[in-house]
């Protein structure tokens, strides 16, 4: 489809930098009416002002949607990714690529209820987003026209896009504040939802330069944080948690909540150079407290409820799943499968966990469950009646039978 055939496009819209110029631009290059569409994930900031910049841009009224999506968030995405412990290359938690098959998702059903032929984002032709977007609309709907200004424009640097921005009358907010203390746009490139905040670019580019104390917006630093230890208690229920500290609280309220404890306490920063899609390597710096902790616990009540082979094999079976959402896959069948998979696993993992959290860390201090495998009368170091240790010594010859055979062999060669 060409740019003259596209009548209506859904532009993922934040308001900031990037999609106010990509919005004048769609309107001057393509001609074609856009419908904005802004997410409420919980990044900690209003939303509303969207709508403002949407009007002043010309945008009608009806042609601006603005949703709340935070519960389905947490409970449909992040949840269920925490149920297989996913983590990519050891340290991401995955907060920006979890949320934009949301995001995709719903830009395809506003494209379908306004007889949209097109949809827009305003990830760049270096990152991963572009992929996790364009995945998500086209797994949705094989037929959507999809534009990707940042593949087609020339106003590849922000120095551009600030002139365009300028030039076209676009108001840019300055919510960072610089080295003198006045406002200005923030030097670094930033995502946020309810799970994370992330960090790209300038300063960051070169992987040697510490990150500065200033850029970290939601965590306290671990030397400021409290010099008491504070004590919290997770419920789960399915493998999913249901309750701090005794209180049933809704998924997107229960994340909020231990964002809160998190960043108290300077728990969930990261430093990582990773390995992006498209083949180059990439350093971001992100803070997830909440989702840190949920880690911990969840694998925590995992050790008590699961059975050994089917906690080995779903560990086995993480790494693949992570890398599929850092890839853009939440639609493909094959990320459906392991969902299936992972999820039987966790008919079973319920009960609480008690964590400790000081100074940056999260130190699981107990677990219990009516489903707990543990069972202390065999586990004792002290006498038992339910263990016979002479049973160990046919279990451990059994085991070795291929290696006592193979050292009979190499002897007889001799």
């Amino acid at each position: 489809m060409s740019k003259k055939e596209v009548k209506k496009v859904v532009l993922a819209y934040s308001g900031g930098l990037d999609t106010s110029t990509i919005l004048k631009w769609l309107q001057d290059e393509y001609n074609a009416e856009v419908i904005t569409f802004t997410a409420d994930l919980g990044q900690g900031e209003e939303v509303e002002p969207a709508r403002t910049k949407a009007l002043a841009c010309g945008i009608k009224p009806e042609n601006i949607f603005i949703l709340d999506i935070k519960e389905e968030f947490v409970k449909d995405y992040v949840f269920p990714m925490f149920r297989a412990n996913a983590i990519y290359e050891g340290e991401y938690l995955l907060g920006t690529s979890i949320a934009r098959p949301l995001i995709a998702k719903k830009q395809i059903e506003i494209a379908h209820k306004m007889g949209a032929d097109a949809v827009s984002h305003g990830a760049t032709g270096k990152g991963n987003d572009q992929v996790r977007f364009e995945l998500g609309y086209l797994g949705l709907d094989s037929e959507i026209t999809v534009i990707a200004p940042w593949r087609e424009w020339d106003l590849n640097s922000r120095e551009k896009l600030l002139a365009y921005a300028k030039k076209n009358g676009i108001e840019i907010d300055k919510k960072h504040l610089d080295k003198d203390g006045n406002p200005a746009i923030s030097p670094y490139s930033m995502d946020a939802n309810l799970l994370h905040i992330s960090y790209e670019g300038l300063h960051l580019e070169n992987p040697n330069n510490e990150p500065e104390e200033s850029m970290w917006l939601w965590t306290t630093s671990p030397e400021k944080a409290p010099d008491q230890a504070e004590y919290i208690t997770i419920g789960y229920k399915n493998g999913d948690p249901i309750s701090i500290n005794g209180e049933e609280l809704s998924p997107a309220t229960l994340l909020k909540k231990l964002n809160d404890y998190g960043n108290k306490h300077g728990i969930g920063r990261v430093d990582i150079v990773e390995n992006r899609y498209v083949g180059m390597k990439a350093r971001g710096c992100y803070e997830t407290p909440g989702g840190t902790i949920m880690l911990k616990a969840h694998r925590a009540i995992e050790s008590i409820c699961l059975d050994r082979e089917a906690a080995h094999l779903k560990d086995e079976m993480m790494p693949k799943y992570a890398k599929l959402i850092y890839q853009g896959y939440w639609f493909s069948p094959e990320r459906e499968m392991l969902q299936a998979a992972i999820d039987a696993t966790q008919v079973n993992v319920e009960g609480t966990v008690k964590l400790k959290l000081y100074k940056g860390s999260v130190m699981v201090v107990g677990r219990e469950s009516v489903n707990s495998l543990y069972s202390e009368a065999h586990s004792t170091f002290e006498e038992d009646e339910v263990y016979n240790q002479k049973d160990a010594e046919g279990f451990i010859r059994l085991n070795a039978l291929r290696f006592i055979i193979a050292g009979q062999k190499k002897r007889s060669k001799k």
